[in-house]
C-alpha cells in the first residue's frame, strides 16, 4: 500500500511539472507575439494590439496653426513631453508626444498642400493596448481649438 501511494504522488508530480511548463509556454508565446509598432511621429513604441490605433483629420488651415492647436489640445487634457521634428521630413511635417489620462499619445501634423494641413492622432496605454477613444477625443480637442 505504502509503494502504491508513492507511485501516484510521482504521478501527480508529473501531472503539475507538465501545466506548470505548458503555462510558462503559454506566457512565452504572449511575450514573443507582442513588439514594437511605429508611432505616427515616426518612433517606437511597444505594442500589446493590433490594427488601426490612429485617427486622422483634414483641416483648412496651416501646419503652425494646427501645430499650435496640437500642443493646447494636449496641454488642456495632460503634459507634453517632446516636440521635434522627425527625421527625413520637411519642416512642414511636426510632431510632439504627451501623456493624457496617463497615456502616451503621439501626434503628427502636416502639410497636405498649401491650404489642408493633416493631423495624425495616436494614442496606446504604457502597456502598449491602443485607445481609440482618446484618440477620438484629442482629434475633437484639436478641431475645438481650431475653431476658436
Amino acid at each position: 500500500m505504502a509503494l502504491d501511494a508513492k507511485d501516484n504522488f510521482n504521478c501527480t508530480v508529473v501531472h503539475m511539472k507538465m501545466k506548470f511548463l505548458a503555462g510558462l509556454a503559454g506566457i512565452g508565446m504572449v511575450l514573443l507575439t507582442a513588439g514594437c509598432v511605429g508611432t505616427v511621429s515616426g518612433t517606437h513604441s511597444p505594442a500589446m494590439s493590433w490594427g488601426q490605433d490612429y485617427m486622422v483629420g483634414r483641416y483648412d488651415r496651416s501646419v503652425d496653426q494646427v501645430y499650435q492647436a496640437s500642443v493646447q489640445g494636449v496641454q488642456t487634457d495632460g503634459t507634453l513631453i517632446t516636440e521635434y521634428v522627425p527625421h527625413d521630413t520637411t519642416n512642414e511635417v511636426r510632431a510632439l508626444y504627451g501623456k493624457v489620462n496617463d497615456q502616451n499619445v503621439w501626434i503628427r501634423v502636416e502639410g497636405i498642400d498649401p491650404q489642408i494641413t493633416q493631423v495624425t492622432v495616436q494614442a496606446r496605454s504604457k502597456w502598449g493596448a491602443k485607445d481609440l477613444d482618446l484618440t477620438h477625443e484629442l482629434e475633437k480637442e484639436i478641431a475645438l481649438q481650431l475653431a476658436r
